[in-house]
């Protein structure tokens, strides 16, 4: 059981961060939003969830637009992308409380490597892997359509025994929420695990202008998923991280049950913004490439995409 009600901050409140920014504060935690374009929408009209699962929601909100005017949060929930991870570092440590711990809810390897020296040395830093369908509607209006665990890993920080306890708690304050979550022991394993969905579906949404069900629907498409998720199995392996035996089938099935879902990387796209192409596929590859194993298709689907990413901007 947690001792006191922490308080907890939301840094970047769109799809990730205000449908579990809203979870937790419906449950009865001091939340707090930090946001950027949308902060007046959502300071007048409150936070809105459309949810498969939980039904229609909607909150007034502690809503800011500057993290300086937030009080000091003990939990600080990072939902912006990895994208931006160099302008948020001083917007989290402004929010911070003194032993703060923060969770980078994003995509990816090397996020926490990124983001580590911008931080205190008395702040802790966990690793956030988010397995949901949910993407923004409107200005604060949140479509959550299925799936929502979040399961967590202790990166670094001043925390003795590897921080078990530490993300033992956080896990205890998404269930709280009713939210599934689960410990991570090994924080790199479980990111890779991530990217054997992530790499195939991200990238192909955009490079074929598809969604999950299409894509699934397509012998040519769902062999190159098939192929991409087996690339991602032997890049972990190569880099010391064996992936439980029948996880990409497991994951392909699960889409297969899925409802019709546009992943993040193809609305960064349509909006033009930058594409998560460091942390999902650069870094990866880099990292397998180090191990000597070579990952060609997702070499191909990293190089298209770098190609559409700087055509669109």
């Amino acid at each position: 059981m947690l001792s006191h009600t922490p308080r907890i901050g939301i840094i970047g409140s769109g799809a990730i961060g205000g449908f579990y920014g809203l979870m937790l504060a419906r449950a009865g935690f001091d939340v707090h939003f930090l946001l950027r374009s949308e902060y007046e929408t959502v300071r007048e009209q409150g936070l809105a969830l459309d949810s498969a699962e939980h039904g229609a929601l909607k909150m007034k909100v502690q809503a800011y637009a500057n993290a300086a005017d937030m009080p000091p949060c003990d939990w600080l929930l990072v939902g912006a992308k990895a994208t931006g991870n160099g302008q948020l570092a001083p917007l989290i440590v402004q929010a911070a409380a003194p032993g703060a711990k923060v969770v980078l809810l994003q995509n990816g390897l090397g996020v926490e490597q990124q983001l580590r020296p911008a931080l205190r040395s008395d702040m802790h830093l966990l690793g956030g892997l988010c397995f949901i369908c949910v993407n923004r509607q409107a200005p604060g209006v949140i479509r959550h359509q299925a799936l929502g665990a979040v399961n967590l890993g202790y990166h670094s920080g001043p925390a003795a025994g590897g921080g078990a306890a530490l993300v033992s708690e956080g896990a205890g304050l998404f269930q709280a929420a009713g939210i599934e979550s689960q410990a991570m022991p090994n924080l790199a394993l479980a990111r890779w695990q991530k990217l054997v969905w992530n790499v195939p579906y991200n990238g192909l949404s955009v490079l074929l202008g598809a969604s999950t069900t299409a894509l699934m629907a397509d012998s040519h498409s769902r062999a190159l998923i098939q192929a991409l998720m087996a690339e991602v199995v032997q890049g972990a392996a190569a880099c010391g991280h064996v992936l439980p035996a029948g996880y990409a089938e497991h994951l392909f099935q699960v889409t297969e049950r899925m409802p019709d879902y546009w992943p993040s990387m193809y609305h960064d796209h349509a909006l033009k913004r930058p594409l998560e192409l460091q942390a999902i596929y650069a870094e990866p590859l880099a990292q397998a490439r180090a191990a000597g194993c070579s990952l060609p298709r997702m070499e191909m689907l990293y190089q298209a995409l770098s190609f559409i990413d700087s055509s669109a901007r």
